[in-house]
């Protein structure tokens, strides 16, 4: 006889929620079922399910005890832990008005279960609590997919960029589906329609030279000189620690970057004078850049140190910590250096997201004579 398993989810149909039960096809389960209350077929979820209550859970184990082996795992979610980091998220916020709907503990659970990096869940929490708040007199449950159609529109109508948008709908799925565990739940829902690519912008590399020269201390050239020599992301330089640094190789070690992946980037030796300086008058602990107060440095007091540099240069344009490591990509490339290696030293994972830096380099533009100029 094989092994026989049913696993139960979560299901919403025509507004009621629902117990679904998943099991490979066997005559035994199908006939147990028809004994279940009320059991139905749904064609969509390709399931059987029956309305979910407590009477009808008890009525499931007791049918199927010494039959089938029932896992609940996608359907009782674990006990909150308040000791998770990020549920203090919504905790430690003081200034929300009384009435405020907070992102429920559950959904927060999810992102540390499925480990998300700390900036990605602060932006889903930050996007689910406004999208509750928007239906603060409606249950959860109770959306429904028009209702999601028009919060969308509302928010093109109050200019949200097409990146915003789409992330709303990723993390109202992400309730939804992974958390609630309702398959396709609102998976008829339109993305707005892509623009044409973004070029990255890029920095001149005496613009570069200036900003670095124009940094207000040590430590501020050091923050400044690893995004640009280093071509690092700005959660990547915060997460470096004093053993990240490997002068005897001369590359400086990743770890959990993007995608949750480790590599290796250049170690400038001109950086590296400066950061044994910097080593010397601040003396870190842990991280390489780390607070007044001890700790990871701050990611907004890296835009400031980068703002304060490019005003100090007399620059009017506004430059992030990612328009450096564009230009790290770019100047490689105009120097001759082979795309793949450039793609390895950035960490994407395929060679078109780093291509996108050839149609931004000049070293073949610049080859190119302007027919004005033979006229």
């Amino acid at each position: 006889m094989s092994y026989r398993n049913i696993t139960l989810k979560h299901l919403l149909i025509d507004g009621e929620k629902q117990i679904g039960l998943k099991f490979y096809p066997d005559h035994v389960i199908q006939n147990l079922i028809k004994t279940l209350p009320n059991p139905k077929w749904s064609k969509e979820f390709r399931m059987a399910y029956i309305r979910n209550n407590t009477q009808n859970l008890e009525a499931i184990f007791s049918t199927f005890k010494g039959i089938a082996w029932v896992s609940g795992q996608h359907f009782f979610r674990r006990p909150i832990d308040n000791g998770n980091p990020l549920l203090k998220i919504t905790q430690e916020r003081k200034d929300r008005h009384e009435g405020y709907r907070f992102c429920p503990d559950d959904f927060i659970q999810k992102l540390e279960l499925n480990y998300y990096s700390a900036s990605t869940a602060k932006t889903y929490i930050s996007l689910f609590e406004r999208f509750i708040n928007h239906f603060k007199d409606v249950e959860l449950l109770h959306i429904n997919e028009q209702n999601i159609r028009d919060y969308l529109q509302f928010l093109v109508r109050e200019n949200k960029s097409e990146s915003y948008v789409n992330q709303m709908v990723n993390t109202i799925k992400f309730y939804y589906e992974n958390v609630l565990e309702m398959p396709n739940r609102f998976y008829a829902i339109d993305r707005p329609r892509k623009r044409g690519t973004l070029l990255p912008k890029v920095l001149s590399k005496d613009e570069v030279k200036g900003l670095i020269e124009h940094a207000q201390n040590i430590k501020h050239k050091c923050i400044i000189s690893l995004l640009y020599g280093a071509g690092l992301r700005r959660g990547e330089l915060l997460n470096l620690k004093l053993t990240d640094i490997d002068s005897k190789r001369m590359v400086i070690k990743i770890h959990d970057g993007k995608g949750k992946k480790d590599r290796i980037t250049i170690l400038s030796p001109t950086l590296l004078v400066d950061l044994r300086d910097y080593f010397k008058q601040w003396q870190p602990h842990t991280f390489l850049f780390e607070g007044a107060k001890g700790g990871m440095y701050g990611a907004t007091t890296v835009n400031k140190v980068i703002k304060i540099a490019a005003k100090n240069a007399g620059y009017r344009k506004s430059i992030s910590a990612h328009m450096l490591r564009h230009s790290f990509a770019t100047h490689l490339l105009e120097d001759g250096v082979d795309l793949r290696y450039i793609q390895s030293l950035l960490g994407h994972s395929s060679t078109k997201t780093t291509e996108i830096y050839t149609q931004v380099a000049t070293h073949n533009i610049n080859n190119i004579t302007s027919p004005l100029d033979i006229l």
